[in-house]
């Protein structure tokens, strides 16, 4: 299966270092705004096809699926632009800036047939099944809460929070914490609560929010420009799990009242990327549009949800303002 990567950024490149070391996955094309920047990602790579417009790799016969990892105000376009030439999609998180942009590239994929999926690899990671396990086992009884915070400095705030990018702490993490707690709770909540500090540009840089679902709650904690540790927590009745890492895990520690902890581990056979590239031509193979592990309404619930966090607070865009 041909792929061709739309953007030579940072996750191209992470997507990239993993396709290039997976048997059956075969890089066929990159693109990128500037024919320099595709020929030399190209180079690193070995990727014998580079383009200077996403519209040339669009009309590419060879190309079978396309990975989408331009900034998220890009998302939208980029897959509307694949989806009608015929291509299948995996694209990165937030899929789109709107839970309205999220319906209508489902329903284009399905009007033309092609199979599109958001590239949450978290829910993917292979601890996550034991994780499931033992929560439907009862081991650490009824759910009550969930927990994740995740922030992180860096020298590219600048871009981070570039509004016209649709930058910010929201759509760039939270929805890690946002979809870590659907994967815990539910899809579906009956309240929403949030709180985001803004910063001088008009976009998030701290955000708190709280989900809750009958007797069990979310508390949601994101950041760029704190240093915050990555961690998640599922507390029940009986027990609880700490899952380190929680947006990429390769271990979970079970703790339940009167036992010793024990470990949950289950490695990365690369880095975690090649799970997402494997569901993706597998439902491709078999004629599916979308995957059952995540699903199109599972992607428009946390866009959902980041839509109302965003209402709750003011928050728009510069493209968005009429």
């Amino acid at each position: 299966m041909n792929w061709g990567i739309l953007s030579t950024g940072v996750i191209a490149r992470n997507f990239a270092e993993t396709a290039r070391v997976m048997n059956d996955v075969h890089i066929h094309a990159v693109a990128s705004r500037s024919i320099e920047s595709a020929n030399a990602f190209a180079d690193q790579y070995d990727i014998p096809v580079r383009y200077g417009s996403a519209e040339e790799m669009a009309s590419d016969p060879n190309v079978d699926i396309v990975y989408v990892a331009t900034p998220h105000n890009a998302h939208y376009e980029g897959m509307k632009l694949m989806i009608g030439h015929g291509k299948h999609v995996l694209c990165e998180k937030s899929f789109t800036t709107d839970a309205n942009q999220a319906r209508e590239i489902f329903a284009l994929a399905k009007e033309k047939g092609v199979f599109v999926m958001e590239a949450f690899w978290t829910k993917l990671c292979p601890v996550y099944r034991d994780v499931e396990r033992v929560i439907a086992s009862g081991e650490i009884g009824e759910i009550r809460a969930v927990t994740a915070q995740y922030g992180y400095t860096t020298a590219r705030e600048k871009r981070k929070f570039d509004p016209q990018m649709a930058g910010g702490t929201l759509l760039d993490i939270g929805v890690y914490a946002i979809g870590f707690a659907c994967m815990m709770l539910s899809y579906e909540f009956d309240s929403i609560q949030s709180n985001l500090i803004m910063n001088d540009v008009g976009t998030d840089a701290i955000d708190a929010i709280i989900l809750r679902k009958g007797e069990a709650v979310a508390q949601l904690t994101t950041a760029i420009g704190v240093n915050m540790p990555l961690f998640g927590g599922v507390y029940g009745t009986k027990g609880h799990i700490d899952i380190p890492d929680f947006k990429n895990p390769q271990k979970a520690i079970v703790c339940v009242d009167g036992k010793a902890p024990y470990e949950l581990s289950r490695p990365f056979e690369i880095n975690g990327f090649e799970y997402e590239i494997r569901e993706a031509m597998a439902c491709v193979r078999v004629g599916k549009i979308c995957s059952g592990v995540i699903t199109p309404e599972q992607s428009v619930a946390v866009m959902e949800i980041m839509d109302e966090v965003r209402r709750q607070n003011g928050f728009v865009f510069p493209f968005e303002q009429a």
